[in-house]
């Protein structure tokens, strides 16, 4: 599977369907599973968004260096093509400038606990476990 490294609090955003939208500056042709890791750095920038967003006390909870959720991406496009049509409270969890990519993700399934994994650049693959209801249908 398909796997995607975001950092908290986006990554928690994600696994508890609150964020649907994923931006990043590149742009994939791939469509299908994806694995939602949480990286294992959370920079200041990072904890003070999820203090700006009222996530203060719970920084201390969110996964880090882990698989966290498996979602469906179905769609990526132009930044400018579908901030139009999202919510203001989606808008704030992403960075929506001209000529970045949103990636549209569907079916959130968060896992039942994290799963450690080293996360990397890009996409990347990796393999779930199938024991301990990792494997999601």
């Amino acid at each position: 599977m398909k796997a995607l490294s975001l950092t908290q609090p986006w990554a928690s955003l994600v696994a508890s369907g609150a964020k649907k939208v994923e931006t990043r500056s590149w742009s994939t042709s791939y469509r299908g599973p994806l694995a939602i890791h949480a990286a294992k750095g959370f920079p200041r920038w990072a904890r003070d968004f999820a203090e700006k967003i009222g996530l203060g006390r719970l920084l201390a909870s969110l996964p880090l260096g882990a698989i966290i959720a498996v979602v469906i991406l179905v769609d990526v496009r132009r930044t400018e093509e579908i901030a139009p049509t999202l919510s203001a409270l989606e808008l704030l969890y992403g960075d929506y400038s001209a000529g970045r990519w949103a990636w549209m993700l569907h079916d959130v399934k968060a896992l039942p606990q994290p799963i450690p994994y080293k996360g990397a650049l890009g996409l990347f693959n990796v393999i779930l476990p199938t024991e301990g209801n990792y494997i999601l249908d």
